[in-house]
């Protein structure tokens, strides 16, 4: 593991030939097996949560019967709980082969829900904005990261700092709960949060090619998967307080 000063940079011809990262440790198969792992679990994830989205944006009446009527209001409650349950679920058996997938399935679905029903609330020109921003986005500071790796940068720095501007977004959107700004500070708040995930990309990234080990590739795939949704979420926030 690299333990030099904040985005330092080392020496390329100490590391091993092919290595992820100088000084790399493990066999760089390995590793890039691991890592093709992740992304492929996450595309999974990515691809049911679009197509549950568009179910709820393209029929109606399912979003009308979670947002309108008594018996909607408790399915909609369960939808937002149930992904907590099972994160927290998944953080003791994440290891746990068969058990992990099946709680990975349920937490993906449940989520996908809730991003759907999000995408309710834009229109039509909002929402490929936020798909096609978010895509890049993901992809650029990815093909980074993974850049700024084999040239010996780190980014563990990063993980109080996104810690405590992730606390800040919190409170913030308590704020905004119960006792509303306006559209002006729904698309601030948007675009903090979509600068704070953007670090997080960046920083679990650098995680997936560093630090998990092989053991945990169901919980690396989750907090990836949850750093692109919420950057979704948090571009598609500012895009319709905009639009507004």
């Amino acid at each position: 593991m690299s333990n030099q000063p904040p985005f330092a940079k080392t020496d390329l011809e100490n590391g091993q030939t092919g290595a992820l990262y100088p000084k790399m440790s493990e066999t760089p198969e390995l590793r890039w097996s691991f890592i093709r792992k992740i992304y492929s679990i996450v595309a999974i994830q990515l691809l049911l949560t679009v197509a549950v989205a568009a179910t709820l944006f393209w029929y109606h009446p399912i979003a009308t019967f979670l947002t309108t009527t008594r018996g909607g209001s408790v399915c909609f409650l369960l939808l937002v709980v149930t992904p907590f349950i099972t994160m927290w679920a998944l953080n003791y058996h994440h290891q746990s082969h068969l058990i992990n997938y099946i709680l990975l399935g349920i937490f993906t679905v449940f989520l996908a829900f809730v991003v759907g029903l999000t995408c309710t609330l834009g229109s039509g020109k909002v929402l490929p904005e936020a798909v096609i921003l978010t895509a890049v986005v993901v992809v650029s500071l990815t093909l980074f990261t993974f850049w700024a790796a084999k040239r010996g940068y780190d980014f563990n720095f990063l993980g109080p700092f996104l810690f405590g501007a992730l606390m800040v977004l919190l409170v913030f959107a308590l704020i905004q709960i119960f006792f509303p700004l306006g559209k002006i500070s729904h698309m601030i708040y948007g675009c903090l949060a979509a600068i704070i995930f953007c670090g997080y990309i960046v920083y679990d990234t650098d995680n997936l090619i560093k630090r998990y080990t092989y053991d945990e590739y169901i919980w690396a795939a989750v907090i990836l998967y949850l750093d692109i949704v919420n950057l979704f979420m948090a571009m598609l926030t500012a895009f319709i307080a905009g639009d507004s």
